[in-house]
Formats: C-alpha cells, structure tokens, sequence
C-alpha cells in the first residue's frame, strides 16, 4: 500500500509541474495548440475582434554557406550636376526660414444656441480655420473676410507655438479681405513687404505658405498661370454679383486652410492673397485664386482706421459684348460693354446713362438695342465688363468723377460720372 503512495505522489507532483508549466509567463504553446491573440494596433476607429490563430515552431536557421558578395551603395549626384537645383532649393529654405514666423493659422468660433443644462446661456465654438500674415509691426493680420464671417471670437497660433486672441477690426466682403489685431507679436516676428503686383508676370515663381487641412506652415511651389481673373463677389442689392477683379490664378498648391495666406514671389514678398480654389471635388485641382497685393494696400490701411471700406459704384447693369453678340443685336462695335440696366437715384442714372429696353437684350433674338455701351472710362478702351470694374477698383475713388465714352444711338458720347458707394450688402 505504501509502495503504490508513493507512487500517486510522484504523480500527482509530476501533473501539478507540467500545469504550472504551461502557465508560467513567457511559456510556448505546444506545437498544434490553439491560442487566443491579442488584437493588432488598428487606426483609430477601427476595431478588430481576438481572432483564433494555430501557431507552429519555426524551422530551425540553415547556415549560409559563404556570405553575400559587398555592393556599395548607389552613388549619389556630383555637387556640380546639382548647381542650380541647388541654390533653388538654397533659396526656397531660406526664404521659408524668413516668412514664416510671419504667416499664422487662424480659428474662429461663433455661438450656438443655450445648451441645456450648461453653466452658461452660450457657448463659443469653432466653425472655420485659416490663414494669414503679419501685415505690420503693430500686430495687424490680414486674412480673408470668409475666413471669419459670421464669428464673434477668434484666435491666432503662430509658426513658434504661441496663441492669442485677436480682435476684428474690419472686414471687406466686396475684397475678401480682413483685419484681425493681437495685442503682442512673439519676439523676433517681422511683417511680410508688398509686393506690387502690377509687375506680376505669368510663369514667375510663385510660393504658397499657410494651414492647409489644419496642417500648420505648410509651404507649397508653382507659378504664375493667369492674370486679370475674376471671381464672383458678394450679391448685389437689387440682383446679381458684384464681380472681385484682378485676381491672380496660380498652381502653387492650395486646399481649405491656405485661405488668407500669403502668396509670395522668390523675393520673400507678398503678391497675393490666398482665397479660392476652382474644384469639383472639394480639394485642389491645379487652380487657385489669389487677391493681388495692389488690393490689399488700397482696402487694408482703410478697413484699420474705419473697419469698411467703400467700393466705387456707377449703378448699372451690364453685359460683354462680342462680335457674335454684336452681329445678333446689329450693334456698332464688336466689343464693349452693353447697359442692361440702371438702378434708380444711382450715379448712372443722375448721369443720364441709358439702359436697353428693348427684346434684342435677350441673345435669343435678334433685334436691335436702345441701351448705352461703354467703349472706354477715362480714355482707356473697355472690352468687358471686368475691365470696366476693375479700372473703377484700381484707379477710382468714391466721389470722384470719371468720363465714360459711350455709344448712343450709334454716335460716340461723353458722360461725365460721379462715382457713389457701393450700397451695403
């Protein structure tokens, strides 16, 4: 009886080992078992439930005969077939080095409706982000009026880390032009120069810096594509948009978040303002849209001593003609632009400009038109509408008087106008 004790014991010993055994921290599964894993590291919202894997013993390492022959790496370019991609890639550094503690990302917040049970009747909340620049020493930042539309509070984070709350001092829907104001500039921050961007050449170098996406001083390259494009602007008060004119189109990268930066030439200046993309998908698509500079001196200085500014105003409605649209209508000139209408006590009409009222306005017709067309303001020829606005917007003032040479009747005729303000929006 003690003989088969004993026995028991020594197995029981043996059965409690291999148990604990199989337990013990850092143990192996025996080959062919079934082990539970642990889930994989996923992305964020992403999830993945344990899965049942079979886990077998690795092949035990077969020694390599003789080692590899040595390969040195690839040879890297000669400083001498580098040159000039060099210094490009020298000055882009540098210039990024010296604007970009300059260019700042911009949250604005608005305020929602009471939320029940909160400690206060309102609550800020973010809504839109952008960019801009320092525009000058006493702290004044120029962005895009779209950028903080409809906020009541925002703040600005610049390229060293810090943030401040800033105050809006003006805002231009008819430029998209704005001006925030923070109270003190990190140490060693400099205001960007203006450029003039009358000497803006398509194909000259062009550098986007802003936040696109969020993603903060983000510098991107392209070129000049365009001159003298047109976007649409703010809606008129009796119908229609006012037009924003001059504005440069170039390649250089630009998504949401690049709004109110600057557009820069090789030289560190500002020759736009970044402000719209043309897209059908929401991300860029090989076309942005910058404020030319020449527009941010004449609105900027005036939006920081009265908070507005005023547009020069004739009052009309109008229309490009062309020599399709000039032989349809039996027009005297194959270019200019045609008077569709004129807004009651506007300068126009105070200056007796006359309207089209006749069916030969609709392009479907073809009958002759009673309406003005402007040929020229000031004596510089007008071929479209968009040169006529943008000459206004560039070399006119509200109050001041400009001579429209226009044909009437078939006869070319001198009207003297007196420039109003655009009516508010």
């Amino acid at each position: 009886m003690n003989r088969f004790r004993s026995i028991y014991r020594n197995c029981l010993v043996l059965l409690l080992g291999l148990g604990l055994a199989a337990c013990a921290p850092g143990s192996l599964p025996l080959p062919g078992a079934f082990v539970t894993a642990e889930p994989s590291a996923l992305p964020v919202g992403l999830t993945q439930p344990p899965t049942m894997v079979q886990l077998t013993m690795p092949p035990s390492p077969v020694a390599t005969a003789r080692p590899l022959p040595s390969v040195a790496p690839v040879a890297t370019l000669a400083p001498a077939q580098l040159g000039v991609l060099e210094q490009q890639q020298a000055v882009l550094i540098e210039l990024y080095r010296r604007t970009n503690p300059a260019v700042v990302s911009i949250d604005t917040a608005g305020q929602h409706p009471p939320i029940e049970g909160a400690p206060t009747p309102e609550q800020a909340i973010p809504f839109a982000q952008g960019s801009g620049f320092l525009f000058d020493d006493q702290g004044h930042i120029v962005t895009n009026n779209h950028v903080i539309e409809g906020g009541v509070t925002f703040q600005v984070r610049f390229a060293d880390g810090s943030i401040a709350l800033a105050t809006l001092l003006g805002a231009d829907p008819g430029s998209d032009l704005a001006v925030l104001k923070v109270e003190q500039l990190p140490t060693g921050v400099a205001p960007l120069p203006l450029a003039d961007s009358r000497t803006v050449q398509v194909g000259q170098t062009a550098i986007a810096i802003g936040n696109p996406f969020g993603e903060r001083n983000t510098l991107t390259v392209g070129v000049v594509s365009g001159l003298g494009r047109s976007l649409r602007g703010p809606a008129a008060s009796q119908g229609g948009r006012f037009a924003i004119t001059n504005i440069i189109q170039t390649d250089a990268s630009i998504n949401p978040g690049n709004s109110g930066g600057p557009l820069l030439n090789i030289r560190g200046e500002v020759i736009g303002v970044n402000t719209a993309i043309r897209t059908d998908s929401g991300v860029f698509a090989g076309i942005g849209y910058a404020i030319p500079s020449n527009t941010v001196a004449r609105v900027v200085p005036t939006l920081i001593r009265t908070g507005h500014y005023q547009h020069p105003w004739l009052g009309i409605g109008m229309r490009d003609v062309d020599p399709l649209l000039a032989g349809r209508l039996q027009l005297p000139v194959q270019q200019g632009v045609l008077i569709t209408s004129v807004q009651q006590n506007s300068p126009a009409e105070q200056a007796g400009l006359r309207a089209n009222t006749l069916s030969g306005n609709d392009q479907s017709q073809a009958a002759p038109t009673n309406g003005d067309i402007v040929v020229a303001v000031n004596g510089q020829a007008v071929r479209s509408g968009d040169e006529l606005v943008s000459y206004l917007e560039q070399q006119a003032s509200v109050g001041e008087t400009v001579t429209l040479t226009v044909m009437r009747a078939g006869n070319e005729q001198s009207v003297a106008v007196i420039l109003g303000s655009r009516p508010e929006q």
